[in-house]
């Protein structure tokens, strides 16, 4: 069985993505071999690529996908050849036809979730329940301002934040993405290319400000966000798409209100077996009910991954991107 998977040997733009065609591995004691039938792109992706996060050179990329297991390591239990599975890591290499994984990473994907929609939402539908519910701990009636409203976890977490009961401010740039935002969940929606942020978030709160910020933006977005808030409020920062946010001055945060900021990774919320239980129970059962629809914006062949790439970094794409092998 022939598999194939993308490979950067070094870091830099789209162009560095190379594939290889090899026989496929075979499973060790605890693993898995399974056969991709989707994967999920992720704004991450790209900083792995262009080295923002580094990663040991070379280097597979890509950290979800969803498919079918066909053939079971020595060891492994409660798993069949034949069952769907999806996963989020660990480690990099989901672009790729076929994947060796360990059994302990997988979560097997119920019968009314196909693999388009699994690899495009675990990551991020996980993302948002591991950010809105248990992060920020958002509440109904509560009032929270995300950033990149439209694009894949954006779509996601307005339409989390609309079905637990809370009130969504959305940030966009085009008016296109403002129907999607809008479409979504999103009570009000701002055109930052149009009119400033804050001005705006204290017009819609009668001055008073959000409670909860969640940013995936980062640099371009920070001290917007922090304007945003009301006093004691809390900024999850979860997201570089403009650059990191570097040279903060912790003074600023007393001087705009006492403000909280976090900056939380996805895995220090799924890092145990009953948490990744949990939060993924409740990420299936938000898609499956339909009070999370994920929209598949655009797919590519897995082998025009680069192309992918640009259209995510210029924004060109809307909800989540999908790679099929």
């Amino acid at each position: 069985m022939k598999s194939t998977r993308a490979e950067i040997r070094e870091h830099g733009g789209p162009e560095v993505i190379a594939f290889v065609e090899e026989d496929a591995p075979a499973p060790g004691p605890g693993e898995v071999l399974i056969e991709h039938g989707a994967v999920g792109l992720n704004f991450i992706d790209t900083y792995h690529r262009t080295g923002l996060y580094p990663v040991e050179l070379p280097s597979g990329l890509g950290l979800e996908a969803a498919g079918r297991i066909v053939a079971l390591g020595e060891g492994v239990t409660g798993y069949a050849e034949g069952d769907r599975v999806a996963y989020m890591g660990p480690g990099l290499g989901a672009y790729a036809t076929h994947r060796v994984m360990p059994a302990s990473a997988l979560f097997k994907v119920p019968d009314g979730i196909s693999d388009e929609i699994a690899a495009a939402a675990i990551l991020k539908a996980a993302t948002t329940e591991g950010l809105v519910d248990r992060c920020a701990k958002v509440q109904a009636g509560d009032t929270v301002l995300v950033h990149a409203a439209a694009g894949g976890v954006g779509l996601i977490m307005v339409q989390w934040l609309a079905a637990i009961g809370a009130s969504v401010i959305g940030t966009v740039s085009t008016a296109a993405k403002a129907d999607l935002a809008r479409e979504a969940g999103c009570d009000h929606v701002i055109r930052y290319d149009e009119e400033e942020i804050a001005p705006r978030v204290r017009e819609i709160t009668d001055g008073a400000g959000v409670p909860t910020v969640l940013d995936g933006v980062g640099k371009d977005t920070f001290m917007a966000s922090l304007d945003s808030l009301a006093p004691r409020g809390l900024l999850v920062s979860f997201g570089n798409a403009s650059g990191p946010v570097d040279g903060v001055n912790l003074g600023v945060l007393a001087q705009k209100g006492s403000l909280f900021v976090t900056r939380p990774t996805l895995f220090h919320y799924y890092a145990s077996a009953q948490e990744r239980e949990a939060g993924m129970g409740r990420v299936w059962e938000m898609i499956e009910s339909g009070k999370v629809k994920v929209t598949v914006g655009q797919t590519y062949p897995l082998a025009e991954a680069a192309q992918a790439h640009r259209d995510l970094e210029s924004r060109r794409t809307t909800g989540s991107t999908v790679l099929v092998p």
